[in-house]
């Protein structure tokens, strides 16, 4: 008999449902995450339950809403008795090895909740051992290589990557940074205007978002007033999606080469959805489709071929990754979990009955005019949102 399957969870900071060449981008290249979505699947309705990285990671980690797992604001840790019911506790504690590499956002990461964990976050340069610097993703994946090589064989192991590229340096001049090499890939080419990005979505907006001293606003002016800022950053933010790709692409072929890829359930997620001058604004966190809905794709062995690369719309949330990677390793999903394993619904011959809408919610970040509370409840066809 084979062991149970490994589990590879990759989450791309601040990346949209359509930051994906898969996903129909014309612009973006995204080369070894279309390759998973070929030999995989594709959600193309996912979405998150918090468009934010911390409350997003917590609910990535357990499977729970804001509202059960209680990390609301920055720098808040999951307590050590609620660790043990996140997928790594559970998969730990069933013998699997677990490593986790790059932004965990989710307080300081203990290092005994892992066997090997390497966390930073916050900037896209750094300094390496050596005195050179370091990009932050070419680190992600020489970290995430490190402990694949070095994990005990005997074992099955657990791999999460934070990826910080797609994040901005948020109080950085300069917002996005990446490497050179990245630069041949968008030589000539001309970024498309925003989807949303005439005045009268942004005059729809209530008025308190719309509002210059709203976050989203203030940040579309760092970036995005002028078409050749936006052209600028935009071009750079694709860079840094490629490079993470390019670094996606680097543990698939490890896996490869370790012949454990056959045995390996590999999910790329985004933590929330990115407005990029839609309506007006940037960043996140408000409950439109630009800022909830991400990529998700879901490369599972135990798919059989002739669904291999097909697309599903059913909603998916960042709330079923972890019932997924735990139902993946053979054990019973924690009854705390709140999300629903998906595999069912691209093994199964009959797929079962699944949601049609899912509750929203957003915390108040520093101040209502900044950044204001919402929730609501989210369809595919329509919304109901309310702003506490």
């Amino acid at each position: 008999s084979h062991r149970p399957l490994n589990v590879v969870l990759l989450v791309v900071d601040d990346a949209r449902w359509d930051a994906l060449g898969a996903a129909g981008n014309p612009v973006v290249r995204t080369p070894r995450i279309d390759r998973l979505a070929r030999d995989g699947v594709r959600f193309d309705q996912a979405r998150v339950t918090t468009s934010i990285c911390m409350v997003s990671r917590a609910t990535l980690l357990t499977g729970q809403y804001m509202s059960r797992h209680g990390i609301d604001a920055f720098g808040r840790p999951i307590a050590p008795a609620a660790f043990a019911h996140t997928y790594p506790g559970v998969l730990r504690r069933a013998g699997y090895w677990t490593g986790y590499v790059g932004k965990y956002g989710v307080g300081p990461p203990r290092a005994g909740d892992f066997d090997f964990l390497r966390a930073y976050e916050g900037t896209h340069w750094m300094p390496a051992e050596n005195g050179e610097r370091i990009h932050v993703t070419e680190k992600n994946a020489r970290d995430s290589i490190d402990f694949l090589r070095a994990r005990p064989k005997d074992r099955s192991f657990s791999l999460t990557v934070g990826f910080f590229a797609g994040h901005a340096e948020d109080k950085a001049p300069e917002q996005y940074l990446p490497q050179d090499w990245s630069a041949k890939a968008y030589e000539g080419v001309t970024i498309p205007p925003p989807l949303r990005g005439e005045p009268k979505y942004q005059a729809a907006l209530p008025p308190f978002l719309s509002n210059e001293a709203n976050e989203g606003r203030v940040r579309y002016h760092w970036r995005f007033d002028t078409p050749e800022s936006y052209q600028a950053y935009m071009t750079r933010y694709y860079r840094l999606i490629t490079e993470l790709d390019d670094a996606v692409g680097r543990i698939a072929d490890e896996l490869q080469v370790q012949g454990v890829y056959e045995n390996t359930l590999i999910v790329v997620i985004g933590d929330n959805g990115y407005f990029q001058a839609d309506r007006g604004l940037a960043d996140k966190w408000y409950p439109y489709e630009e800022s909830v809905r991400v990529p998700l794709v879901v490369r599972d062995p135990r798919l059989p071929p002739a669904r291999r690369g097909s697309t599903l719309s059913q909603l998916a949330l960042n709330l079923d990754v972890a019932p997924t990677l735990v139902a993946a390793a053979g054990l019973p999903v924690p009854a705390v979990m709140q999300g629903q394993d998906l595999g069912p619904l691209y093994l199964a011959a009959t797929p079962p009955a699944w949601r049609d809408e899912f509750f929203y919610e957003h915390p108040t970040i520093t101040s209502k005019d900044r950044i204001p509370s919402s929730q609501g409840v989210m369809r595919k066809d329509w919304k109901y949102i309310e702003w506490p």
